[in-house]
């Protein structure tokens, strides 16, 4: 016997007003079935939604394993797991105001010493681009050493001739043959003491800086010297190294 399907292949649907014999033609048996089904597959999507597992641990340190976070554990962090268990996300604790104190202090740490490293590596370079032997340092060195030595030289200069005229004016002042006004001689001998006391000063700072050129060279050196000797390595290393060999070409 040749069974024939009560199934429509084809839903109708008419809008309101219009005929509505063919919503009646469908058998109710297979609108329930729709129904059935839709609802299974709503009840396994849900099912889906909340196979998630949240990975948590409590205040004794205790692993927890969970389909929900309870009130009490969601300021301390959890892993969300997904049904084979492989984390998909992850939250981290709520810091409290002196844990974030702390991170921000430490991240600006961080970023300062990456500034650091960065400002080092940047005086490497240009160490190595400036120099290529130990003599042009050298040179370099005298060179600058060569110009704060002439402006202290000038200072000195200045200064002798500034202790010259004091002296003239001292010897005029006590003798009173001078016929310069005393309160000129006066106004004079305080500008040549301002003047010497500039100088002297100028002086000084020079010897400082003449120090400090010295001592900066002194390290330019030696770190060139570091960073030629870590080139030099690296340079031997590879040398060393076999190619491999190939087979002659055909």
């Amino acid at each position: 016997m040749k069974r024939v399907s009560t199934l429509p292949s084809r839903i109708e649907c008419t809008p309101p007003g219009g005929n509505a014999a063919a919503l009646a033609r469908i058998p109710f048996s297979w609108l329930a079935g729709v129904l059935l089904s839709a609802m299974i597959l709503a009840l396994i999507g849900g099912a889906q939604v909340q196979a998630a597992t949240y990975k948590w641990t409590d205040d004794k340190g205790v692993v927890h394993y969970t389909d929900k976070i309870p009130p009490e554990a969601l300021n301390k962090g959890n892993v969300q797991l997904n049904k084979e268990g492989v984390p998909v996300k992850r939250t981290d604790p709520t810091l409290t105001p002196e844990q974030r104190r702390a991170k921000e202090v430490e991240e600006e740490r961080a970023r300062q010493a990456a500034k650091e490293r960065e400002l080092v590596d940047r005086r490497d370079r240009a160490l190595q681009s400036t120099y290529t032997t130990e003599g042009e340092i050298d040179l370099a060195r005298s060179r600058a050493l060569a110009t704060i030595d002439a402006q202290v030289q000038t200072a000195a200069n200045y200064s002798a001739l500034l202790t010259k005229r004091k002296a003239e004016l001292e010897t005029s002042r006590a003798s009173g043959g001078d016929k310069q006004a005393p309160g000129a001689i006066e106004r004079e001998l305080a500008s040549i003491n301002v003047a010497l006391e500039g100088q002297t000063n100028l002086i000084a700072a020079k010897l400082k800086e003449s120090a400090i050129v010295t001592a900066r060279y002194e390290a330019d050196k030696k770190r060139w010297q570091e960073l030629r000797s870590v080139s030099e390595t690296s340079a031997r290393g590879a040398g060393n190294v076999v190619p491999t060999a190939t087979a002659p070409p055909k």
